[in-house]
């Protein structure tokens, strides 16, 4: 069943819930004007970009399901999210991809001055991203460019650095197993109002990757286009089939 979920940030945002975690319900209009309002209100807010993959993550780790639970925005990423959500009989508005969000944030921000910081990746992949980004966008002044190779040791250094920029927009790239959980924990503390984690992104935007067709966005099917470009993710892609039978079995249930 339809929720709303409330944050004194940005309002009320319909979800729906895919075993516990609650998605939002929005388009992709209605996502970015929660998350202008989200800056405005200089508060933060962790925006994560779910899939399948980070969903059965969640269930099986504590950590993952904090973050999910305590993130203010929990946008469809995943086909696999939206067919989930149909299945359930409460669909979502449409797929919002994360890779579409960056640059629908990055448009708006450059109608409104914003700031943005980015974080992670190789140091040559984020300096690229960073770039290019800059050349699209160019009343959108970026702040700050770190790769995302820092340990505990480091970590104190990259929240300041990050905090004295004090970004309207931070994107974190980082490795799936860090990437949400290091926003939870250290979201308080890092200056910015929108964070949110964009796995691959910066390496579609540097170059270093292209990204699936639209024909193939289109069908859902830009897991396997990643999948036939990158084999080293077929165990993490196993999650896949598993949260299709996970899916199936709850439907089954609710007769």
């Amino acid at each position: 069943m339809s929720q709303m979920q409330n944050d004194a940030g940005i309002g009320q945002v319909p979800v729906t819930s895919v075993f516990g975690v609650n998605v939002s319900k929005l388009d992709m209009k209605g996502t970015v004007a929660v998350l202008e309002r989200a800056v405005a209100s200089k508060k933060p807010h962790q925006v994560i970009t779910a899939n399948p993959i980070m969903i059965m993550a969640a269930l099986g780790s504590e950590e993952n399901m904090r973050a999910m639970r305590e993130a203010e925005l929990i946008v469809p990423d995943g086909a696999g999210v939206v067919w989930a959500a149909e299945e359930f009989g409460d669909p979502v508005a449409e797929r919002v991809a994360g890779f579409d969000l960056l640059q629908e944030l990055m448009k708006r921000g450059e109608e409104l001055g914003w700031t943005a910081y980015l974080l992670g990746a190789a140091e040559e992949v984020v300096q690229e991203a960073a770039s290019r980004l800059q050349k699209q966008y160019p009343k959108v002044r970026i702040v700050g460019v770190r790769n995302g190779y820092f340990g505990a040791a480091e970590n104190a250094g990259v929240i300041e650095s990050i905090r004295q920029a004090q970004p309207d927009l931070l994107f974190v790239a980082r490795d799936a197993k860090t990437q949400e959980p290091w926003i939870a924990r250290h979201k308080h503390e890092l200056g910015a109002s929108v964070i949110m984690g964009v796995g691959g992104s910066f390496d579609v935007i540097s170059g270093k990757t292209k990204r699936a067709p639209i024909f193939m966005q289109k069908l859902r099917l830009e897991w396997f286009y990643r999948l036939a470009k990158e084999p080293s993710r077929l165990p993490r892609m196993m999650a896949l089939p598993q949260f299709m039978r996970k899916v199936k079995k709850a439907k089954k249930s609710m007769k």
